[in-house]
């Protein structure tokens, strides 16, 4: 299992820092669609030659020939040919830039690899901003309950109960039908619906915790409740709670992608994982790459968080042999 958990916690780092650094790493702006004729759906590796014209576009060649009159263009299976004063980049022997594609490309000419680099900043902030959300909202639940006691924890838990009953990826498709899609809209709605099991995890661990030994003496000395939560209990119970985030970061990682692939999360314009598999899901079979380079990425990231939570679980469960 320690295997597993590095290997998992080197991945997520990874793709994490290639989030961050998305700006820089990527090759060209993610939603730069250079040639809609030269540039679509082309394979993995493919490097052609952009051609600079002087009214500001660009033409991606597959071959390029000069002439004296200018340049012989294939592009699209067919030749033209552009005068010297219409190119600006022209050079002895054809261009002086290429464009390369390392992932491919999609239907629009947008490249895959610079897409799936900000694609990871958006998918991972969704993510680690709803579970926050969720956070925030199982812990006040889960304290309140656990401290006030009585009829208020019967009808916070009775409420609680009551949500973990709702098919949620029914009403998050639902409420994103509703409402205009947007990241801010797609994060309070993950966040809203995430929270309910962290709740019942943090009112169990704070109930118990009420009956150890020091948290009594604490309460006789005339500690608060306020002080009670803060010096005592809120200490003791993130063991669980970091477990149970950092596995429930999976789940989030994948609605977010279901939910983009429905047209129903960020805005088409805001690249994601899964906004970019829905992209391709009419071209599987003439070019597998523009599905299958999203989806790997989202693969191997939620297995990293899996094998990392569960790491966690093993290392930090005090029961552990």
């Amino acid at each position: 299992m320690d295997g597993g958990f590095t290997i998992g916690l080197w991945a997520l780092t990874l793709v994490a820092l290639a989030a961050i650094v998305a700006p820089w790493l990527a090759p060209h702006p993610p939603n730069a669609q250079p040639d809609l004729v030269g540039g679509r759906l082309r394979a993995p590796g493919t490097t052609l030659h952009a051609v600079q014209l002087r009214d500001g576009r660009t033409w991606l060649a597959d071959a390029v020939a000069r002439t004296p009159e200018g340049l012989r263009i294939l592009r699209g299976g067919t030749w033209t040919t552009r005068g010297v004063d219409e190119i600006t980049n022209l050079t002895d022997d054809g261009v002086a830039d290429r464009w390369r594609y390392w992932l491919g490309s999609d239907r629009f000419s947008r490249d895959l690899l610079s897409r799936l680099l900000h694609g990871a900043r958006t998918s991972l902030l969704i993510a680690v901003l709803s579970i926050a959300l969720a956070l925030s909202l199982g812990l006040a639940v889960g304290a309140v309950a656990a401290l006030a006691g009585g009829a208020v924890d019967a009808l916070l838990m009775r409420i609680v109960d009551g949500l973990l009953t709702l098919p949620w990826l029914m009403v998050l498709i639902t409420l994103s039908a509703l409402v205009r899609p947007s990241t801010g809209t797609l994060i309070a709605l993950l966040g809203a619906s995430g929270w309910m099991g962290l709740s019942r995890i943090v009112r169990g661990e704070m109930r118990g915790l009420l009956q150890r030994d020091f948290v009594r003496a604490a309460v006789a000395m005339g500690a608060g409740r306020l002080y009670l939560l803060r010096r005592h209990l809120l200490p003791h119970v993130w063991t669980p709670v970091v477990i149970s985030v950092t596995l429930a970061l999976g789940s989030v990682i994948l609605a977010e992608a279901a939910l983009s692939f429905l047209g129903l999360g960020v805005p088409p314009t805001t690249p994601s994982w899964g906004g970019m598999i829905a992209d391709g899901r009419l071209d599987m079979l003439r070019a597998w790459w523009v599905t299958t380079v999203p989806g790997a990425a989202l693969v191997i990231t939620v297995i990293a968080v899996n094998l990392v939570g569960d790491g966690l679980r093993d290392r930090l469960d005090p029961r552990r042999a």
